[in-house]
Parts: C-alpha cells; structure tokens; sequence
C-alpha cells in the first residue's frame, strides 16, 4: 500500500485532490468531515457513522475542556495540567511537554489517533488520516510519500513501516505548506512514533527550529532527545536528514534516489 499525503491548507471541506493518490488491495477508503475535522480513513469496511460518532465524541471531550480553559487554545508553550481532563487532552499535553510546544501542536495527530483507537474496536486494520497527520495498524507495510512543497525531493521519497504488531504514527509539519501555525521554514518534517499526539507535537517542534539547511542537523539531535520518537526525516530545498532505523524508499516512478536503510517493525 502506498499513501501519499499532505495538509494544503484548502478552504473547509474543499475536496482535496492528492487524497485520490493512494492504493490498496484490501481497504476500502472514506471521509468523514465534522467541522473542521476532515477525515481520510480506510478500513475493510465503511464505518461512516461509527467514525462521525467517534469524532464528535472526542471534539466534544476537547471541546469542553477548552470552554473552561479557553487560553489552552492559544497556548504556545506546555500547559500545566492541574486537574482531571479527558484522555485526548491529557495525551495532548503530555506531547506538547515532551516536544515543548503548546498542547495544540498535538490537536490533529491526537483525534487521528483516538478515533483510529476507537476504530480498531470495530476493525482489526485501519488507516486514519487527519490533515496530513496519519494513525494506522495493518498487517501490509504502508508507505508514506513525504510532500514537501516546492522541494526538488518532495514526493520522490517515502518512509515504508509495519504496524503488525501495535499502531504506528507518522505526522509531517512544514514551514512552507499548508495553514499550520510554524516558526520555521522546513519544507517537511516527518516524524515516526507509536503515539500520534507525540508524533505531531514534534514535527511542529522540530520544525519551528528549521531556517535555513544548515538548521537540519540541529534539528535531528533535539529530535533524539524527545523520548517515544523512532524516527524522522527533514527536507530544506534540495537537502535531506534522517535519523532512526527508518527503510526509506523511492516512490515508484521516481528514478536517481538510492538512500541506505534499515527496517524496522514498529
């Protein structure tokens, strides 16, 4: 399977045309959209409503919190928890501690991740996709093609994972693409990691740390230091670090890449 993905920072519910990039033999694709939610999933059958459900469910959870604590929305820097919250926003700010971002930095990945969790009640095989940001458990090895914007490697290059055993996430932030809040100017920061909260929450770190290519190895070393990341990839121009057993393939039809790696099963 082969899924390339990107955020393009589209108007709401724009159909958004890369989505149609993406093969399987075996899941059967659908969208769910709930305000600004907008959902990509597949799975061995349609699960709309249980998915729609799903959504609202956690939005309300998050929705809530933030009526009480409405500086948790805005917040840039790691919130202190000082009472029972909800699960999905306990996991947002416990990513955005260890990244050391604001919790919302880890919005996107932690919905794609709770309802994929939710999702996986119902179905042993998923794939959730959220603005970019994927959640998945499959028994086939998944690739995911980096988009880079206007880089010369974008899309020439994907990272091929195996979540046979538990859920893998891979998350990618960019100071050139898309609508997300970024102080840098990455092009792709790709992060791998078995939680899809954390996952995002450092690729929004990681890249705000990102001006120029000579930012790449900075980067990567403050990646090494975020515990629960496995992996990532950084692209700047013409310019790639990676870090992590990660097997990073040419995408097919793409010819002149040749990069050494290991696989790792996560």
């Amino acid at each position: 399977m082969k899924y390339y993905t990107r955020d393009e920072g589209q108007p709401m519910h724009q159909v958004r045309s890369y989505r149609n990039i993406i093969h399987s033999n075996s899941l059967l694709p659908f969208r769910v959209v709930v305000q600004e939610t907008d959902l990509l999933v597949h799975a061995y059958t349609k699960l709309e409503q249980e998915t729609k459900e799903l959504v609202l469910q956690v939005r309300g959870y998050l929705e809530a919190f933030i009526k009480r604590h409405p500086a948790f929305a805005t917040a840039l820097a790691p919130w202190d928890l000082s009472e029972p919250a909800p699960n999905i926003v306990a996991d947002m700010v416990n990513a955005g501690r260890k990244a050391r971002v604001g919790p919302m930095a880890a919005v996107a990945g932690a919905i794609a991740e709770h309802v994929g969790q939710g999702l996986l009640k119902m179905t042993d095989h998923v794939i959730v996709e959220n603005g970019g940001d994927i959640f998945f458990k499959t028994d086939t090895p998944v690739t995911v093609g980096i988009f880079a914007g206007q880089s010369p490697l974008s899309l020439q290059l994907g990272i091929r994972l195996i979540a046979d055993q538990k859920p893998v996430a891979v998350c990618t932030s960019s100071g050139t693409v898309g609508h997300s809040l970024s102080f840098g100017n990455a092009d792709a920061v790709c992060v791998v990691s078995h939680c899809c909260a954390l996952a995002d929450a450092a690729a929004t770190s990681l890249a705000n740390l990102i001006e120029s290519d000579r930012d790449i190895e900075t980067a990567i070393e403050k990646g090494k230091g975020i515990d629960g990341i496995r992996g990532l990839t950084i692209i700047v121009g013409n310019k790639i670090g990676m870090w992590g057993e990660l097997e990073v393939v040419p995408l097919t039809g793409k010819k002149g890449l040749s990069f050494p790696h290991k696989q790792r099963k996560l």
